[in-house]
C-alpha cells in the first residue's frame, strides 16, 4: 500500500456505495429557512472526497442547472463516479486529485454549495488546513458548507475500542491478511480482551455493548471508519475554531429533527440551554445532553438571519413533495428522550393534500391547512418532523424536472443493470427531489422488469426468481434459506408490495 498518496487513508479496499441526502444542493433551503437563516440559490456545487461518488453522480444527474467538481484521491472511485455521470449523459468535472492538489485548481470556479461527508474526522491537520483555506476561498459570500463529522463527548467512551483495534493491526496484523482480515482479528482479539473484565469495561459498561453493533458492521465500512491512520473527534467548539478562518458560521442542523428540544431534551434541560445565549456553548451543551456521536451540520459565509416576514415569504415559495407511500405515513415521531405524538388534526389535512404525490408550494399547502385552522407555526413545526422523517423532500423547479428526466432515466438503467449480478446500490435518481431514492436491489429487477414490458406482479418476480436461478442465489428470510418455489412466492409477494406501495411514489418522483 503506498504511502505517497493516500496519506494513511485506507485504499486496500473501496468504501461502499452510499448515497447522502444531506449533500444534495436543493436540501440544504429548507432547513436553513426553517430555523430563519437565508438559502442562497446554487449554481456552482463542490463535493470533496466523494467515494464511490454515488451522491454526486445521482446529483449531477438530476439537477440540470447546477455545475459539479469534486475530488477523490483513489483513482478506482474516481473512475467509477466518472463512468456514472457519463452514463447518465450528465456533465460533471470530477478527479482523482489529493486534497491539495485540487484545492489550488486555477479553473475552479467560486461555489455556492461545498459538501464533505464522512471526511472531516479521518484526514492529518495538515489536510484540514488545506481545507480550511479553500473554503475560504472557493465558498462565495452567502454559499453553503455541509459537513458531517464523529463528535465528542459521544466517542468519550468508545474511541479505546477504535484505537485497541487500529493499534493491533498495527503491530499485529499480517500484510498479507489484507485490511478486512486485519479488521476481523483485531475484533476477535478485542473480544477476547474484553471477557477478561479490565476496569476499563467496568468504568464503561457500554463497551461490550458498542463492541457487538461494531462486529455486526459492513467490513468494507469498518475498515474506513476505523482504520485509518488519522481519527479525530471533536468537539463543537473545536470545528468552530477550524472553520473560524474559513468565514463561515453554525447556521443549522442538517437533520431537522435534532432542532426540536422537546423530543430531545428534558424539560428542565430545554430550559438550561434557553438561558444559554451564545450558539457555541449551547449546541456544545445540546451535544453532551444527548451524547451526541455524529455531527451533519449546514455552515454558511455570512449567516443572515431572516426577520420574521422574510422567513414566511422565502418559506412559501418552496417546493415541497410526497415522497412515501401513504400505508407508511407516520402517526408519531421519535426523538432522543421518547417519542410523541403526530396530533391527526394538524398532520391528517397535510397528508390529504399532499397525498396527490404532485409538487406543492408550502404557500399551497399553507392555503390548504389554513382552513384546517392550522396556523404558519404549527405548520412550520409540522413541516420540520415530517422533513426529519423523510415523509416529504424539497422539489426542484418544473423546468430543471423536464431537462433532468432524460439523464435520471438513464443513471437508474444503468444502476438497474447492475443489480442484475449484486445489490450494493441501493438508490435510484429522482429529477422531482434532485436527489436519491431508496431502491434495493428486488425493487430495481422489478422496475426493471417493468421497463422491459412486465405487466404484473407475477411477471416482475418471475424475472427476478429466473435471475437467482440462474446464478445459484436463493433468498434468505428471517435467517433461513428459501427452497425452490418458495423463492418465487416470496418475490411475488414482494413484488405485489412494491406495485401497490412503492410504485406510484417512484412514477411521482420521475422514476
Amino acid at each position: 500500500m503506498s504511502t505517497e498518496w493516500n496519506a494513511g487513508y485506507v485504499t486496500d479496499v473501496n468504501y461502499t456505495f452510499g448515497y447522502y441526502g444531506e449533500l444534495n444542493p436543493l436540501r440544504c433551503r429548507l432547513p436553513l429557512l426553517l430555523v430563519g437563516r437565508h438559502a442562497p440559490k446554487i449554481e456552482n456545487a463542490c463535493e470533496l472526497g466523494f467515494g464511490q461518488g454515488l451522491s454526486v453522480s445521482i446529483h449531477a444527474a438530476a439537477q440540470p442547472s447546477v455545475n459539479w467538481y469534486g475530488t477523490d484521491f483513489n483513482p478506482s472511485q474516481a473512475a467509477f463516479a466518472s463512468e456514472m455521470v457519463r452514463l447518465a449523459g450528465a456533465e460533471a468535472k470530477l478527479y482523482d486529485e489529493a486534497f491539495s492538489e485540487f484545492c489550488n485548481r486555477k479553473d475552479l470556479p467560486e461555489f455556492d454549495f461545498i459538501g464533505l461527508h464522512g471526511i472531516w474526522t479521518w484526514i492529518s491537520d495538515a489536510n484540514r488546513g488545506v481545507l480550511v483555506d479553500f473554503i475560504r476561498r472557493k465558498l462565495r459570500p452567502g454559499g453553503v458548507l455541509y459537513i458531517s463529522y464523529n463528535t465528542l463527548p459521544g466517542w468519550s467512551a468508545s474511541a479505546p475500542i477504535r484505537h485497541l483495534m487500529k493499534r493491533h493491526a498495527d503491530v499485529m496484523g499480517a500484510p498479507g491478511q489484507g485490511i478486512i482480515g486485519q479488521t476481523d482479528t483485531a475484533l476477535n482479539f478485542i473480544d477476547q480482551f474484553l471477557a477478561l473484565d479490565p476496569l476499563y469495561a467496568k468504568a464503561n459498561p457500554g463497551a461490550a455493548e458498542r463492541l457487538k453493533l461494531i462486529k455486526g458492521q459492513d467490513r468494507k465500512y469498518l475498515a474506513h471508519e476505523y482504520m485509518n491512520r488519522d481519527w479525530h473527534p471533536m468537539y463543537f467548539a473545536d470545528m468552530e475554531n477550524w472553520l473560524g478562518d474559513a468565514k463561515v458560521g453554525f447556521a443549522s442542523s442538517a437533520h431537522t429533527l435534532d432542532n426540536l428540544y422537546d423530543l430531545n431534551l428534558t424539560p428542565q434541560q430545554a430550559d438550561f440551554m434557553r438561558n444559554v445565549p451564545d450558539v457555541s456553548l449551547r449546541e456544545t451543551i445540546r451535544d453532551y445532553c444527548v451524547n451526541q456521536q455524529f455531527r451533519r451540520d449546514y455552515w454558511v459565509r455570512g449567516v443572515r438571519a431572516l426577520v420574521g416576514h422574510e422567513q414566511v415569504a422565502a418559506m412559501r415559495e418552496e417546493r415541497i413533495v410526497l415522497s412515501m407511500a401513504k400505508e407508511n405515513l407516520p402517526n408519531k415521531v421519535r426523538g432522543v428522550i421518547g417519542e410523541a405524538a403526530m396530533l391527526d388534526n394538524i398532520y391528517q389535512p397535510i397528508y390529504e393534500f399532499l397525498s396527490d404525490y404532485k409538487p406543492h408550494t408550502v404557500l399551497e399547502l399553507e392555503s390548504h391547512v389554513g382552513s384546517k385552522s392550522i396556523n404558519f407555526a404549527q405548520l412550520n413545526s409540522a413541516l420540520t418532523i415530517l422533513f426529519g422523517l423523510g415523509v416529504i423532500q424539497p422539489a426542484a423547479p418544473g423546468q430543471d424536472i423536464t431537462k433532468a428526466k432524460a439523464r435520471t432515466q438513464a443513471l437508474n438503467k444503468a444502476i438497474s443493470r447492475r443489480s442484475l449480478s449484486v445489490g450494493d446500490i441501493a438508490y435510484f435518481s429522482s429529477p422531482v427531489t434532485g436527489g436519491g431514492v431508496s431502491a434495493p436491489r428486488f425493487q430495481q429487477l422489478f422496475w426493471l422488469s417493468k421497463q422491459n414490458g412486465g405487466k404484473t406482479a407475477s411477471d416482475w418476480a418471475q424475472f427476478a426468481w429466473s435471475l437467482l436461478q440462474s446464478q445459484g442465489q436463493a433468498i434468505i428470510k428471517e435467517g433461513v434459506t428459501l427452497q425452490g418455489d418458495d423463492n418465487l412466492t416470496e418475490l411475488r409477494s414482494q413484488a405485489e408490495d412494491w406495485g401497490a406501495k412503492v410504485l406510484p411514489v417512484w412514477t411521482a418522483l420521475g422514476i
